[in-house]
């Protein structure tokens, strides 16, 4: 689906997703008006999808069905991603997310600062942590607000910003 790149998007798109499991989500940042994003959301069955759908669309969220697409749910899911080079100040870190509802607004709502997020990855594999990977840009003058919300949110992290494989296949 696409969403406005800007701050903020992803919590309300997280908002209409209400209730539901989010099983997987992945984005990269690649242009400064769009946000195109992987995302996979747990459904009872198809006539729910199809009511997700309709509702993301009549917010004018652009919203492609690839429940079928076997191409995208082998390969492209694990693809998405990449390099951005105009992205300023990006810090990359990783965390663990409490596997219980609620844990992803969490994190969105106290990173209320208005940093961008510039990569999002995470993928439910059934455990009692989601493990997450996420990008945001947060100016230096801004660490010590940022190093608070780390704090205030009380999520097993780790920085990543000079992990040599972010740079060389997402920096």
């Amino acid at each position: 689906m696409t969403i406005p790149e800007q701050p903020g998007s992803f919590r309300k798109f997280c908002q209409l997703i209400g209730t539901r499991a989010i099983t997987e989500f992945n984005y990269r940042y690649a242009d400064a008006r769009e946000a195109h994003v992987f995302v996979g959301v747990q459904v009872v069955d198809r006539a729910e999808s199809t009511r997700l759908i309709n509702s993301l669309r009549r917010q004018k969220l652009p919203t492609l069905d690839l429940t079928d697409d076997e191409m995208a749910k082998l390969h492209v899911r694990h693809m998405v991603g990449g390099r951005a080079p105009g992205v300023d100040h990006e810090i990359i870190y990783r965390f663990e997310f409490p596997d219980r509802p609620g844990a992803l607004m969490n994190f969105l709502e106290r990173m209320s600062k208005g940093w961008n997020i510039s990569l999002f990855h995470y993928r439910n594999h059934g455990a009692d942590t989601g493990r997450v990977l996420v990008g945001m840009q947060v100016p230096p003058g801004e660490m010590r607000q940022f190093r608070e919300f780390l704090r205030q949110l009380g999520y097993r992290h780790w920085e990543e910003t000079s992990n040599p494989v972010y740079k060389l296949f997402l920096s």
